[in-house]
């Protein structure tokens, strides 16, 4: 019933108990706009401007850009003293480290209050209530492990670390508890069957009811004492050896020695900070300095040599990775399935990996004619360059080590400023471009940034803002912790964590909250752990979406503006595509609030967004030089756009490999054979089916981390591109006012973002593009989005 992500932050990472979810960045779609003049896209934009919003609008670019203005404007407020520690997330018993504990236990007190009633139901009153009293049973669990794991993985202090993970394993043991209590699923098996009960319940209540017993199923609940030991032992193995294979990630050879001659072409600032060994220079073989050299050497057989080193993984890597595939298969025998992807894919969008093979399949198709332009243009690069160099012979064939080099010289005879990664950050300092979110969100779904001080203690560094979303006509709504700086010790990949989702709060658990003894100023603040809570318009009391958003950016120490790249702008408009999906999807219930929703669909909001930051309306809201306040002409952006997707389709292409290598592992329960190979399976796949042979001998598999996060489901990252792009382009730009039109935002937010995992995803994205033949999501569905594609509109 309940399950715990393994939160790992490759290129973005959502904190989503019973989710396994990480995110990869892709090579983003350029929208196919003529330019357009900031005046003409003012003239057509919709004001919807609340009291004091003119005043917030000015405040949120101030606060980024001026760390001397968010210092006074956090301190403004006095109350309580600054000596005195209000708590985490305004969370009264997190003052201090030992706080953990005491919050921890509390939530055990009320959470096996839940599990006895649940237990001791037996009218039709009783069952009426079953789901939103296992909801609550989650959402009191989820509490603590999502704050905890947060904590664990960002706050700076040593003491607040270790007391985040126990009180993270304290909850962790009950929740082996849980998934071993038998009566929790007879139970709900028994409300499911009275057809009185089930009338009673809302649809939200109906859906969350399914998602349980799906999980219970899963969690090998209906299995004999000694399978279900065996299951969970499992359970944990799997998490043993997917944390050592993404931690412990070691190439076979760290470091190879070559000749100052076999590293010409290569900048030689770079390789005189290279260590050296007698004459050679030691490269090392993983990290920037590696794919450096496979970008500019000359040598082609250096580069073979370099190559080959870093896709070698080590021996031991192999073996965690074949450990772990095991346990996963052992996992779906004992649960009665042909396979671990059979097991896991059952919720998903996709529902069988026969679905995921007709997906990719038609990708392929659709990306084979960008896909064999582009390798056309490397040939010629190589033909050209081989000639120049007077080595004919060794232009024959287009060979793996040569692609990143030929990349790299076809960049290079593009116009100088398209070549510089930071020639746009003049016009996106962090506060603007977190004032044109804001503006652009009111424009699309009525909610903008509100500024807010934050108390003492409230955060874990002063460095992080703190964000009120506020709704036009239902007030406050979400709370952002934006923590965006670069900081020693800070893990530098960009991230959103969902600390707190959506849930509606009934008055029984206010006047709990009353009869306890609490370090809380009232009932209703008890009742949310001090954490942030509002009425709707209803009247009805809501545990808001609490979230922190994670990036890295610089740090400017002469209080000057924070100046982005065009990369980080679309990093940032990623994250917060997730964080608006927390903050949109304000369900009653926990399990499908926001993010909570299936693996494969999770990703949708997020890329969609990317989109908006390359189109004309939204840069005309924010982007700005930092010196002559000029706007950003647009033929900069199409310039560096047509950079970025210079060779898509070969990106494309080694997306499609990696997920059916993901699918190949886990679609049938051969790692529980004699002989499994993982090396003899990725060269099969990439030689069959790629365009560039591998050279044997590699075993690039072994730094493939997304196998343990996204095991299965790997195939999601191109899946939800392709949705996002056809929504982008159906939806978003098919109006004259573009990406701005507050029809079209309405549209979204209407069919996708206020569910949450509330509803079908085949059904939101029917709905969202008018196309009823989707809602099946049958395998037919999913090759129609493998023909949609990925590439650029």
């Amino acid at each position: 019933m309940f399950k715990v992500v393994q939160l790992r932050a490759f290129y973005c990472s959502r904190n989503i108990l019973r989710r396994q979810i990480e995110h990869r960045r892709f090579s983003y779609t350029a929208p196919a706009l003529a330019t357009t003049s900031a005046e003409a896209v003012n003239s057509l934009l919709a004001t919807r401007s609340a009291p004091g919003a003119s005043h917030d609008d000015k405040i949120i670019r101030d606060i980024f850009d001026s760390h001397s203005f968010w210092k006074e404007f956090s301190q403004r407020r006095l109350l309580p003293p600054r000596d005195q520690k209000t708590g985490l997330f305004q969370n009264s018993y997190l003052s201090k480290p030992e706080g953990f504990q005491r919050f921890a236990e509390r939530t055990l007190q009320r959470a096996q209050r839940i599990v006895t009633k649940t237990l001791e139901a037996s009218t039709v009153d009783d069952y009426k209530f079953i789901i939103k009293d296992l909801d609550r049973l989650s959402d009191l669990v989820c509490r603590v492990i999502d704050l905890s794991d947060f904590v664990r993985a960002t706050h700076p202090d040593p003491k607040y670390q270790e007391a985040a993970t126990q009180a993270y394993g304290t909850m962790l043991q009950y929740m082996n508890v849980l998934n071993t209590t038998t009566g929790l699923n007879d139970q709900l098996k028994k409300a499911v069957s009275m057809p009185n009960v089930v009338a009673s319940w809302t649809e939200e209540e109906k859906v969350v009811a399914q998602m349980l017993l799906r999980d219970f199923s899963k969690s090998a609940v209906d299995l004999d004492q000694a399978s279900k030991q065996k299951f969970v032992a499992l359970s944990d193995e799997v998490a043993h050896y997917g944390s050592n294979f993404v931690d412990k990630m070691a190439p076979e050879k760290p470091w190879i020695g070559l000749s100052h001659r076999q590293l010409k072409g290569m900048d030689p600032l770079q390789v005189r900070k290279l260590p050296t060994r007698n004459t050679n220079v030691l490269m090392p073989t993983m990290g920037l300095t590696a794919l450096l050299g496979l970008r500019t050497i000359e040598d082609e057989d250096t580069r073979r040599e370099l190559y080959m080193a870093n896709r070698t993984a080590s021996n031991e890597q192999l073996h965690r990775l074949e450990e772990l595939l095991r346990s996963r298969a052992e996992l779906a025998r004992i649960g009665g399935f042909t396979s671990y992807a059979e097991m896991w894919l059952g919720d998903k969008m996709a529902r069988s990996p026969e679905s995921v093979a007709n997906f990719l399949q038609a990708l392929i198709q659709d990306n084979e004619p960008r896909l064999q332009k582009e390798l056309s243009q490397l040939k010629q690069l190589k033909l050209y360059h081989a000639g120049f160099a007077g080595k004919m012979e060794e232009a024959s064939n287009l060979n793996a080590w040569d692609v990143d080099f030929y990349r790299n010289m076809h960049l290079s005879h593009l116009p100088s400023k398209s070549r510089k990664p930071d020639f746009l950050s003049a016009y996106f300092s962090l506060g603007t471009v977190m004032q044109g979110l804001s503006r652009l969100f009111s424009r699309l779904y009525g909610i903008r940034f509100v500024p807010h001080e934050t108390l003492p203690g409230e955060t874990w560094n002063d460095d992080v803002r703190r964000i009120d979303v506020i709704d036009e006509t239902e007030g406050h709504v979400a709370v952002l912790y934006c923590d965006l700086f670069e900081r020693a010790g800070k893990n530098p990949n960009p991230a959103h964590f969902t600390v707190r989702c959506s849930r509606r709060i009934s008055e029984a658990e206010i006047e709990e909250a009353a009869s306890e003894a609490n370090p809380f100023t009232c009932a209703e603040a008890g009742a949310n752990d001090g954490m942030a809570a509002a009425r709707n318009s209803a009247g009805e009391l809501y545990q808001l979406p609490t979230i922190a958003l994670i990036c890295d950016f610089t740090r400017e120490m002469s209080n000057r503006p924070t100046l982005l790249s065009f990369r980080h702008v679309q990093t940032l408009f990623h994250e917060m595509g997730h964080a608006v999906h927390s903050i949109l999807g304000r369900t009653a219930l926990q399990n499908v609030a926001g993010t909570r929703c299936a693996t494969d669909f999770a990703e949708l909001p997020s890329v969609l967004l990317e989109n908006f930051a390359s189109d004309p309306y939204v840069l005309s809201l924010f982007a700005r030089h930092i010196e002559t306040d000029a706007p950003l002409p647009y033929e900069m952006v199409k310039d560096r756009m047509r950079s970025d997707e210079s060779f898509e389709g070969i990106e494309t292409e080694s997306q499609i490999l990696l997920a059916m290598v993901d699918q190949a592992y886990h679609s049938s329960l051969a790692p529980l054979k004699d002989g499994f190979d993982t090396s003899q399976i990725f060269h099969s796949i990439l030689n069959r089916h790629g365009s560039i042979p591998e050279p044997w001998g590699t075993t690039w598999q072994g730094f493939f981390g997304h196998l343990y996060g996204y095991g299965a489901t790997y195939y999601s990252y191109l899946f939800d591109r392709a949705i996002a792009g056809k929504v982008w382009r159906d939806v978003f730009q098919r109006t004259p006012e573009g990406a701005v039109s507050p029809e079209a935002g309405h549209l979204f937010k209407d069919k996708v973002l206020k569910w949450g995992g509330g509803r079908d995803p085949w059904q939101c994205i029917a709905g969202v593009l008018g196309d009823p033949s989707l809602a099946n999501g049958d395998a037919k569905a999913m090759e129609t989005v493998g023909r949609w594609g990925v590439g650029g509109s």
